[in-house]
């Protein structure tokens, strides 16, 4: 994570969500030429988050969660956010 963008992420996520773990890693360099690839870089993300947070929430609704918390992001730079939500018990599982 270097950028503003992840910068944001991590900020807003940490605050939202109190995660036990938060892996943010740019994936834009591999979108080049496609779709929301402007040539900037930051705006794809492959996001992993494990929070309490989750916990008794579908995949849909932890899904909900984390981009309303990130909505400024997803209405400006961040083109694509592939999410991995999971609470702690998930995580230690496995």
């Amino acid at each position: 994570m270097t950028g503003p963008v992840a910068q944001s992420i991590d900020r807003k996520l940490n605050a939202a969500l109190s995660p036990e773990r938060l892996d943010i890693v740019d994936d834009s360099h591999r979108h080049a030429g496609h779709a929301g690839h402007d040539g900037r870089g930051e705006s794809h993300f492959n996001v992993t988050v494990v929070s309490d947070a989750f916990a008794g929430k579908s995949r849909l609704e932890r899904q909900r969660l984390v981009y309303g918390v990130l909505a400024e992001e997803m209405a400006g730079r961040v083109h694509a956010l592939a999410l991995i939500t999971l609470t702690p018990e998930e995580a230690a599982a496995g």
